[in-house]
């Protein structure tokens, strides 16, 4: 038996409604608070938790003096607080979530093969050949290799077209930094060994070969999670 829906669950529900129904668009300004209280038949104060619910969403903007706004609704920002969970299962659930990062993208990387333009390849040469040049440095700044590891892997799902995926992608790389960063200071080896990998993952996608690339991205990755699942505690 289901529960009843509260005031609050009324007021999610409803503006939902009015956005799916097409009376508010990205960017429009909500009714003032006394006449959308009303229509949605809530008070103010449920009326202003319903709105802070889907603040948190991402789904509406509060602007203090200004009123409250729906927001662009673009999925990176509706699928943001996904991270939240992956935060919450912490190193419990780690394992779980590098697979499901695997599965995303070593199809991003398929996609990618086949839509990616003159100026993404240009710009993940450019990620590559800055983590190149860091390489060559000592000692080893495993920061910052992290941050062209992720500006490598970010350049790929976008370049994938497909900006939900690439919504997905960003909400479980930018969670499954720890562990990265865990391994390659654990490893010496591993930096040079990511680097090269990135280099194969980026040819095959110079040479527009998705197969190629999703089984060179779906490589790069297992090595990861090998490392996770070995690193769990018994």
């Amino acid at each position: 038996m289901s529960r009843p829906m509260s005031r609050t669950d009324e007021v999610v529900d409803g503006i939902k409604k009015m956005i799916l129904d097409g009376r508010l668009h990205p960017g429009d300004r909500l009714p003032v608070e006394k006449e959308l209280a009303t229509e949605l038949g809530v008070s103010r104060g449920s009326l202003r938790e319903g709105v802070r619910a889907l603040s948190i969403l991402g789904v509406l903007d509060t602007r203090q003096g200004d009123g409250t706004y729906v927001t662009s609704l673009d999925p990176e920002r509706l699928l943001a607080p996904m991270g939240f969970v992956v935060d919450l299962h912490g190193q419990s659930g780690a394992e779980s979530f590098h697979a499901v990062r695997r599965l995303l993208e070593t199809e991003a990387a398929g996609l990618a093969a086949r839509h990616i333009d003159a100026a993404g390849l240009a710009e993940a040469r450019g990620i590559l050949d800055t983590a190149a040049a860091a390489l060559r440095e000592e000692p080893l700044d495993h920061e910052r290799l992290l941050e062209t590891d992720i500006a490598f892997h970010r350049a790929i799902a976008a370049a994938a077209g497909n900006p939900v995926l690439a919504a997905l992608v960003e909400s479980l790389a930018s969670r499954t930094v720890r562990a990265r960063l865990w391994r390659s200071r654990a490893d010496e080896d591993v930096a040079q060994r990511t680097h090269d990998e990135h280099e194969a993952v980026l040819a095959a996608l110079a040479a527009g070969d998705p197969d190629r690339a999703r089984l060179r991205m779906g490589v790069h990755l297992l090595g990861v999670e090998d490392f996770v699942q070995a690193s769990e505690p018994d």
